[in-house]
């Protein structure tokens, strides 16, 4: 018999050429591959590091709070038989305050390890760091395509290390790090996909956005910025891709549908997504604006305010919060707009106050503004290079970075409501930071050699 190498050795060259391509594709793939399990496992690894170090304390804070708060609280009864009910830790009767796909995930992990348990603390921060390092993967995959691997690995690299990422997924039980990871695969196959594949590919898009919105419905803003992407790389060729745009937002309108019926019946309302945008803009507003988020407003946090929740039911509650915001507004609108603006500048840059009484209460303040004002600079940076190379791809993630915060400039601007947009964050930045590399290495050629007369 003869060896595989002579075998090889008799093949005629144009089949050795062919054959060889292959099995440099294949080595490729196994190492392309190899990599993104590194990637994955490295950021996994290291938040479970932190979710070791924090998931005894979940069950021992007052009321649970730390335990997901409103997510949480709603979990326990789902998990208890009383339906999808009680936002707060009384129990309150049925409720639309938050989305459902955080707290049914809960539910099941309660079922399976016990009702604020501590393996369900465990499993539950485990959960939340898996999500977080398969978005390092999402944008290593999407990106080496779109961008290249230079940018891809940085990004994804970035990702692994991201305090904002490791932080919000290993520490935070909220659906953060679960709506990172459906928004950037959405952002990743509109920017890789849309714009060649056919109807099922914009369906799976359609149904992925969807699954996101029932995550955090504030991210439902961007499906025109990731539609008007596809359309703009098809040009006046679009009338062809009306089917397959259509075929995207019957299974978006699809996924949602089940949880707007559900509202309509159990709240006897049409609650699109939730219902809490009305009591969430009057404590940004009516409270105590010496603080960024403040939670005296909440019933959660004030027996008042949880009386007349009580008393007025849900619905009445929030158009009872709306009359009074709308008054206040009326009254001092220039107070209004200038703790929006105050929003808008915590939203990129941290910052709220320096004075003693604030930092006191919000310690990681103080390092966390240089840290996101540095931020939103190489965010600004990056933007602007990646223009200059991809005028779609930059566009959308400028549009994005302008949508999605305007509905936390009226009512909270903590660092947590900016995190579902956060790995468009690394990209642009890991896009930025390896093209000035490039520049600096680049540099040398272009100087010329001083001329010494003779």
């Amino acid at each position: 018999m003869e060896s595989p190498l002579a075998t090889a050795l008799s093949l005629p060259p144009d089949l050795k050429i062919r054959v060889a391509a292959r099995s440099e594709e294949a080595s490729q793939s196994q190492r392309k591959t190899g990599e993104l399990l590194t990637l994955v496992g490295a950021a996994f690894a290291l938040r479970l590091v932190l979710v070791l170090l924090n998931y005894r304390d979940l069950p021992l804070s007052d009321h649970f709070e730390r335990f997901g708060a409103e997510m949480g609280w709603t979990a326990r009864s789902l998990a208890l038989g009383r339906g999808f009910s009680s936002p707060y830790y009384p129990q309150t009767g049925p409720t639309a305050l938050v989305p459902p796909l955080m707290p049914a995930l809960l539910a099941g992990i309660f079922r399976v390890f016990g009702v604020y348990s501590r393996a369900s603390a465990f499993v539950a921060l485990a959960v939340n760091s898996l999500f977080s390092a398969l978005t390092a993967g999402v944008l290593y995959v999407g990106l080496r395509q779109r961008l290249g691997l230079r940018t891809a690995r940085a990004a994804a690299w970035l990702w692994v290390l991201y305090p904002y990422a490791i932080y919000f997924s290993a520490v935070y039980l909220w659906d953060c790090a679960l709506t990172s990871l459906l928004l950037a695969g959405c952002f990743m196959l509109a920017w890789n996909t849309l714009p060649q594949r056919t109807a099922s590919t914009w369906a799976g898009w359609g149904m992925l956005m969807g699954l996101a919105t029932l995550s955090n419905p504030s991210v439902l803003s961007l499906a025109p910025v990731m539609l008007g992407y596809a359309a703009w790389q098809r040009g006046r060729n679009l009338l062809p891709y009306a089917t397959r745009l259509l075929a995207s937002l019957v299974l978006l309108a699809a996924t949602l549908a089940p949880w707007c019926i559900r509202n309509l019946r159990t709240m006897h309302e049409p609650v699109l997504m939730r219902d809490g945008f009305w009591g969430e803009f009057y404590a940004g507003n009516c409270g105590d604006t010496s603080r960024s988020n403040p939670g005296w407003t909440h019933p959660a946090s004030n027996p008042a305010e949880m009386r007349e929740y009580q008393r007025r039911g849900e619905m009445g509650y929030m158009a009872w919060k709306h009359e009074l915001v709308l008054y206040r507004i009326e009254r001092y609108p220039a107070a209004f707009l200038e703790t929006s603006v105050r929003r808008a500048v915590r939203f990129w840059t941290g910052y709220w106050s320096f004075s003693a009484a604030y930092l006191h209460d919000e310690a990681l303040d103080a390092p966390n503004v240089p840290f996101c004002t540095l931020l939103t600079l190489l965010t600004l940076f990056g933007t602007v290079q990646l223009y200059r190379r991809d005028r779609a791809v930059a566009l959308s993630c400028m549009a994005a970075f302008l949508l999605f915060p305007l509905p936390y400039y009226v009512t909270h601007a903590s660092v947590d409501y900016r995190q579902p947009i956060e790995p468009l964050v690394v990209a642009v930045v890991a896009y930025g930071a390896v093209t000035l590399r490039q520049r600096l290495r680049d540099r040398p050629r272009h100087l010329q050699p001083l001329q010494v007369a003779a």
